[in-house]
Protein backbone atom coordinates (compact mmCIF):
# COMPACT_ATOMS: atom_id res chain seq x y z
CA UNK A 1 0.00 0.00 0.00
CA UNK A 2 1.19 3.47 -0.80
CA UNK A 3 0.20 7.08 -1.08
CA UNK A 4 2.80 8.34 -3.56
CA UNK A 5 3.90 6.95 -6.94
CA UNK A 6 4.40 8.18 -10.50
CA UNK A 7 4.45 11.86 -9.42
CA UNK A 8 1.00 11.45 -7.90
CA UNK A 9 -0.09 11.53 -4.27
CA UNK A 10 -3.20 9.79 -2.95
CA UNK A 11 -5.05 11.12 0.10
CA UNK A 12 -5.71 7.58 1.33
CA UNK A 13 -3.69 4.36 1.22
CA UNK A 14 -4.13 2.46 -2.08
CA UNK A 15 -2.16 0.00 -4.16
CA UNK A 16 0.46 1.78 -6.25
CA UNK A 17 -0.96 0.36 -9.50
CA UNK A 18 -3.81 2.90 -9.31
CA UNK A 19 -1.29 5.76 -9.27
CA UNK A 20 0.97 4.19 -11.90
CA UNK A 21 -1.81 3.71 -14.47
CA UNK A 22 -2.21 6.71 -16.76
CA UNK A 23 -3.02 7.48 -20.39
CA UNK A 24 0.03 8.63 -22.37
CA UNK A 25 0.11 9.42 -26.08
CA UNK A 26 3.82 8.84 -26.67
CA UNK A 27 4.23 5.21 -27.66
CA UNK A 28 7.08 3.23 -29.12
CA UNK A 29 6.15 1.22 -32.20
CA UNK A 30 6.66 -2.04 -30.32
CA UNK A 31 3.91 -4.55 -31.00
CA UNK A 32 2.31 -5.99 -27.90
CA UNK A 33 2.82 -9.77 -27.71
CA UNK A 34 -0.40 -11.71 -28.07
CA UNK A 35 0.20 -13.28 -24.65
CA UNK A 36 0.26 -9.86 -22.96
CA UNK A 37 -2.81 -8.62 -24.82
CA UNK A 38 -4.72 -11.76 -23.94
CA UNK A 39 -3.66 -11.39 -20.31
CA UNK A 40 -5.37 -7.99 -20.43
CA UNK A 41 -8.48 -9.55 -21.98
CA UNK A 42 -8.38 -12.24 -19.28
CA UNK A 43 -8.44 -9.56 -16.60
CA UNK A 44 -11.43 -7.95 -18.35
CA UNK A 45 -13.14 -11.35 -18.44
CA UNK A 46 -13.35 -11.44 -14.63
CA UNK A 47 -14.93 -8.01 -14.19
CA UNK A 48 -18.27 -7.89 -12.35
CA UNK A 49 -21.51 -7.42 -14.29
CA UNK A 50 -25.25 -7.37 -13.64
CA UNK A 51 -26.60 -10.95 -13.54
CA UNK A 52 -23.13 -11.99 -14.75
CA UNK A 53 -24.28 -10.89 -18.21
CA UNK A 54 -20.72 -9.97 -19.30
CA UNK A 55 -21.91 -7.55 -22.01
CA UNK A 56 -18.47 -6.34 -23.12
CA UNK A 57 -16.99 -6.93 -26.56
CA UNK A 58 -13.44 -6.04 -27.62
CA UNK A 59 -12.51 -5.86 -31.31
CA UNK A 60 -8.74 -5.55 -31.60
CA UNK A 61 -5.85 -5.37 -34.03
CA UNK A 62 -2.16 -5.66 -33.20
CA UNK A 63 0.05 -3.38 -35.27
CA UNK A 64 1.27 -6.13 -37.62
CA UNK A 65 -2.31 -7.16 -38.41
CA UNK A 66 -3.97 -6.14 -41.68
CA UNK A 67 -6.85 -4.92 -39.48
CA UNK A 68 -4.70 -2.29 -37.73
CA UNK A 69 -5.09 0.33 -40.47
CA UNK A 70 -8.86 -0.24 -40.52
CA UNK A 71 -9.17 0.46 -36.80
CA UNK A 72 -6.73 3.36 -37.02
CA UNK A 73 -8.83 4.85 -39.83
CA UNK A 74 -11.85 5.01 -37.52
CA UNK A 75 -10.08 7.48 -35.22
CA UNK A 76 -10.28 11.22 -35.70
CA UNK A 77 -7.20 12.71 -37.36
CA UNK A 78 -5.78 14.05 -34.08
CA UNK A 79 -5.93 10.62 -32.42
CA UNK A 80 -4.52 8.92 -35.51
CA UNK A 81 -1.47 11.19 -35.29
CA UNK A 82 -0.27 9.55 -32.06
CA UNK A 83 -2.17 6.23 -31.93
CA UNK A 84 -0.43 5.11 -35.14
CA UNK A 85 2.54 4.17 -32.93
CA UNK A 86 0.48 1.93 -30.64
CA UNK A 87 1.18 -1.77 -30.26
CA UNK A 88 -2.53 -2.53 -30.63
CA UNK A 89 -5.85 -0.76 -31.13
CA UNK A 90 -9.11 -1.81 -29.53
CA UNK A 91 -12.76 -0.84 -30.07
CA UNK A 92 -15.05 -1.64 -27.12
CA UNK A 93 -18.79 -2.19 -27.23
CA UNK A 94 -21.49 -3.56 -24.95
CA UNK A 95 -24.69 -5.52 -25.45
CA UNK A 96 -27.69 -3.42 -24.38
CA UNK A 97 -29.86 -6.48 -23.70
CA UNK A 98 -29.33 -9.50 -21.45
CA UNK A 99 -30.95 -12.79 -20.55
CA UNK A 100 -31.43 -12.91 -16.76
CA UNK A 101 -31.30 -16.33 -15.08
CA UNK A 102 -34.54 -18.23 -15.68
CA UNK A 103 -35.81 -15.75 -18.28
CA UNK A 104 -36.97 -16.94 -21.68
CA UNK A 105 -36.27 -13.76 -23.58
CA UNK A 106 -33.75 -10.97 -23.41
CA UNK A 107 -34.56 -7.76 -21.57
CA UNK A 108 -32.93 -4.32 -21.68
CA UNK A 109 -29.81 -4.06 -19.54
CA UNK A 110 -29.69 -0.89 -17.47
CA UNK A 111 -26.01 -1.34 -16.61
CA UNK A 112 -24.40 -2.61 -19.83
CA UNK A 113 -22.18 0.46 -20.26
CA UNK A 114 -21.32 0.47 -16.55
CA UNK A 115 -20.37 -3.20 -16.72
CA UNK A 116 -18.28 -2.70 -19.86
CA UNK A 117 -16.49 0.11 -18.04
CA UNK A 118 -15.58 -2.32 -15.27
CA UNK A 119 -14.07 -4.65 -17.88
CA UNK A 120 -12.16 -1.75 -19.46
CA UNK A 121 -10.76 -0.75 -16.05
CA UNK A 122 -9.53 -4.29 -15.42
CA UNK A 123 -8.05 -4.42 -18.93
CA UNK A 124 -6.16 -1.15 -18.43
CA UNK A 125 -4.88 -2.02 -14.96
CA UNK A 126 -3.60 -5.41 -16.09
CA UNK A 127 -1.82 -3.66 -18.92
CA UNK A 128 -0.08 -1.36 -16.42
CA UNK A 129 1.02 -4.37 -14.39
CA UNK A 130 2.66 -5.76 -17.54
CA UNK A 131 4.39 -2.50 -18.44
CA UNK A 132 1.89 -1.40 -21.12
CA UNK A 133 -0.34 1.66 -21.19
CA UNK A 134 -3.92 1.79 -22.47
CA UNK A 135 -5.27 5.18 -23.55
CA UNK A 136 -9.06 5.22 -23.95
CA UNK A 137 -10.75 7.68 -26.29
CA UNK A 138 -14.09 8.66 -27.76
CA UNK A 139 -12.56 10.65 -30.62
CA UNK A 140 -13.50 8.23 -33.37
CA UNK A 141 -16.30 7.64 -35.88
CA UNK A 142 -18.75 5.64 -33.79
CA UNK A 143 -21.38 5.00 -36.52
CA UNK A 144 -18.65 3.79 -38.90
CA UNK A 145 -17.18 1.56 -36.20
CA UNK A 146 -20.59 0.01 -35.60
CA UNK A 147 -21.12 -0.68 -39.30
CA UNK A 148 -17.62 -1.59 -40.44
CA UNK A 149 -16.85 -3.88 -37.50
CA UNK A 150 -20.16 -5.76 -37.95
CA UNK A 151 -21.66 -5.13 -34.52
CA UNK A 152 -25.20 -6.54 -34.31
CA UNK A 153 -28.25 -4.45 -33.50
CA UNK A 154 -28.56 -3.89 -29.77
CA UNK A 155 -24.86 -3.29 -29.23
CA UNK A 156 -23.53 0.12 -28.22
CA UNK A 157 -20.04 1.13 -29.34
CA UNK A 158 -18.50 2.57 -26.18
CA UNK A 159 -14.90 3.64 -26.75
CA UNK A 160 -11.62 3.04 -28.53
CA UNK A 161 -8.22 2.47 -26.95
CA UNK A 162 -4.60 2.48 -27.98
CA UNK A 163 -2.27 0.11 -26.14
CA UNK A 164 1.44 0.71 -26.24
CA UNK A 165 4.82 0.84 -24.58
CA UNK A 166 5.72 4.27 -23.22
CA UNK A 167 8.08 6.34 -25.38
CA UNK A 168 9.86 9.61 -24.70
CA UNK A 169 7.48 12.54 -25.02
CA UNK A 170 9.86 14.26 -27.46
CA UNK A 171 8.27 12.23 -30.28
CA UNK A 172 5.05 14.22 -29.82
CA UNK A 173 4.28 17.68 -31.23
CA UNK A 174 5.44 20.42 -28.87
CA UNK A 175 1.91 21.39 -27.83
CA UNK A 176 1.28 17.83 -26.57
CA UNK A 177 4.57 17.37 -24.75
CA UNK A 178 3.45 19.55 -21.83
CA UNK A 179 0.32 17.39 -21.43
CA UNK A 180 2.29 14.13 -21.44
CA UNK A 181 2.21 13.59 -17.70
CA UNK A 182 -0.06 11.67 -15.31
CA UNK A 183 -3.10 13.83 -14.59
CA UNK A 184 -4.42 14.76 -11.13
CA UNK A 185 -7.82 13.79 -9.75
CA UNK A 186 -10.59 15.45 -7.75
CA UNK A 187 -10.38 14.74 -4.01
CA UNK A 188 -12.70 12.07 -2.61
CA UNK A 189 -15.03 14.57 -0.82
CA UNK A 190 -15.87 16.08 -4.22
CA UNK A 191 -17.63 12.89 -5.38
CA UNK A 192 -18.37 10.67 -2.35
CA UNK A 193 -21.28 11.84 -0.18
CA UNK A 194 -22.84 10.14 2.81
CA UNK A 195 -26.61 9.89 2.79
CA UNK A 196 -27.45 12.10 -0.21
CA UNK A 197 -25.93 14.02 -3.07
CA UNK A 198 -23.83 16.85 -1.68
CA UNK A 199 -23.76 15.33 1.82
Amino acid sequence: MTKTANSRTADHEIDKIFLERWSPRAFTEEEIPEADLFSMFEAARWAPSSYNSQPWIFVYARRSSPHFDKLLGLLIEFNQSWAKRAGALVIMASNSVMLPPGAEKAVPSHSHSFDAGAAWGSFALQGSMLGWHAHGMVGFDIPRAFAELDFPEGYRVEAAAAVGRLADKSILPEFLQARETPSPRKPVPDFAFEGKFGG
